[in-house]
This record gives structure tokens, C-alpha cells and sequence, in this order.
């Protein structure tokens, strides 16, 4: 299907492996020019070689490199059209675990580090005839998961940061929408489940009775780009597989 993204510049965090690298692979596939925005160098650069896609090495909480990411976007394609946040998750804990430090660490990653990009990338999303602003997440987001405190505790609140951008950033064209992947096939699986990954009764909790395909989360945020989905925002996405049970 032609979304109508050929020529549209798009950035994606968290882009070297998982569902930020689907993501990159969805866009550029679509003709999308797509900048890159990674730690590890050395996988960036070559994810980025073989899509075609710009590189930009850095970490989501310096300041400084979310400065470069914007201005090297920017500078090589002459706009912003999409930015996708998309970042690691906090460690897994109980919430009786939890202390101060690591509940500041887990705010400037999930939170603090989507404030800092959106307020450099704002003014170029603003100047699009078609902004959008795409956040993955998580079901921590509608529903706690056990051992996952610290998603559970911050990632809510990042939504709502979002849905409350939404609002504001309606009336200038730009939409802000959230996908809440389920159980996807990544390390981040196995770092929770461990190296086995999700037991035969973990599955049996997901409507799907597997895990989702990060390519499956990528199909979502190219149809949120897209024209496709211009009259929606504020909008949280579960793609899950049935593993939610709320109502909304």
C-alpha cells in the first residue's frame, strides 16, 4: 500500500535493532528520507547503510546530542515531517523496590528525554503540511505489568504529556499519537522473560497466543505518519494481540 510518505523526513529514535529499527525500515521502504538516531554506533551505521537512511549517533538524555540529531535531520533533508520516540525501557523491579534515584532515572529517560526532542523538533514539525509526532510505548500504559514498576509508574504519565501535547498541537496541523506494543519479539523480551523467553502459559495470557513481530509495530507508526491517519490524534494504539482486557 502507498501511504503517500515518499519524500516526507522522518526521525526515529532507538532505531539500531527492535521496533525502532522496524520502524526505520517501514519509512524508508515507503520512501520516507529517514534519519536514524541510536547509541551503538557501529550497528547504527550499518542498519543505516543498507536502508539508505542517515545516521546519528547519540543518547536520547544529553541535551547536546538531541541538538545535533535535529540540526543534522534538518540540515541534510530541509524539514521534519515525523519523529518517532522510541527508546529503551527501565529495568524490571517490584514497586517496594523502588527508590528515588531510580525513579529520576527512569523520568529522564521515558519523559524528560521526549520533552527535550519535541521542543527542538517542534518548529520544523510545525512548518509540515503534515506533522506528526509518534510515540511507542507500552500496555503499562493501560494496564500495570508485574515486575515492571517502574514502566508502570512513569510510562502513564508520559501519555499523558502526549495526549495533552495533542490538544495543544492541534490547531497547527501537527498529530501526536501512541502505539502500546504488547509482548514483541525483541531482547527486551527476553531481558524481562529471560533467555528463554515467555513460557507456554505466559502466551496463553495473549488473546494471539504469540508474540508480535516488530514489523507489526512498524505497519502502525507508517499508517500514523501517513495521510491516512490526519484525523487522528490523541490516540493510544494497543497493538497487543488481545493481551489488554480493558474496555477502553
Amino acid at each position: 500500500m502507498d501511504l503517500g510518505l515518499a519524500g516526507r523526513t522522518a526521525i526515529v529514535c532507538g532505531a539500531s535493532s527492535g521496533m525502532g529499527l522496524a520502524a526505520a525500515e517501514a519509512l524508508a521502504r515507503e520512501g520516507a528520507n529517514v534519519c536514524m538516531f541510536a547509541r551503538r554506533r557501529d550497528l547504527l551505521e550499518r542498519e543505516a547503510e543498507r536502508l539508505g537512511a542517515l545516521a546519528v549517533q547519540g543518547d536520547l538524555v544529553i541535551p547536546q546530542h538531541l541538538d545535533r540529531l535535529v540540526q543534522a535531520t534538518v540540515g541534510a533533508f530541509g524539514g521534519l515531517d515525523v519523529l518517532v520516540l522510541n527508546g529503551g525501557g527501565p529495568n524490571p523491579g517490584t514497586a517496594v523496590e523502588l527508590t528515588a534515584e531510580s525513579i529520576e532515572d527512569a523520568v529522564a529517560l521515558l519523559l524528560t528525554s521526549f520533552v527535550n526532542l519535541v521542543g527542538r523538533a517542534l518548529p520544523h514539525l510545525r512548518e509540515s503540511d503534515a506533522g506528526r509526532i509518534i510515540a511507542i510505548e507500552s500496555t503499562s500504559v493501560r494496564e500495570p505489568i508485574p515486575n515492571l514498576a517502574l514502566s508502570n509508574a512513569v510510562r502513564p504519565g508520559v501519555v499523558g504529556w502526549l495526549k495533552t501535547l495533542a490538544r495543544e498541537l492541534g490547531p497547527d496541523g501537527v498529530t501526536v499519537n501512541t502505539i502500546a506494543p504488547g509482548r514483541i519479539d525483541t531482547e527486551r523480551v527476553k531481558h524481562v522473560y529471560g533467555p528463554d523467553g515467555p513460557t507456554v502459559a505466559d502466551l496463553e495470557q495473549i488473546s494471539l497466543r504469540r508474540l508480535g513481530a516488530p514489523s507489526e509495530i512498524a505497519d502502525a507508526v507508517a499508517y500514523l505518519a501517513s495521510d491516512r491517519a490526519s484525523y487522528l490524534t490523541g490516540v493510544v494504539l494497543p497493538v497487543d494481540g488481545g493481551l489488554t482486557r480493558g474496555l477502553l
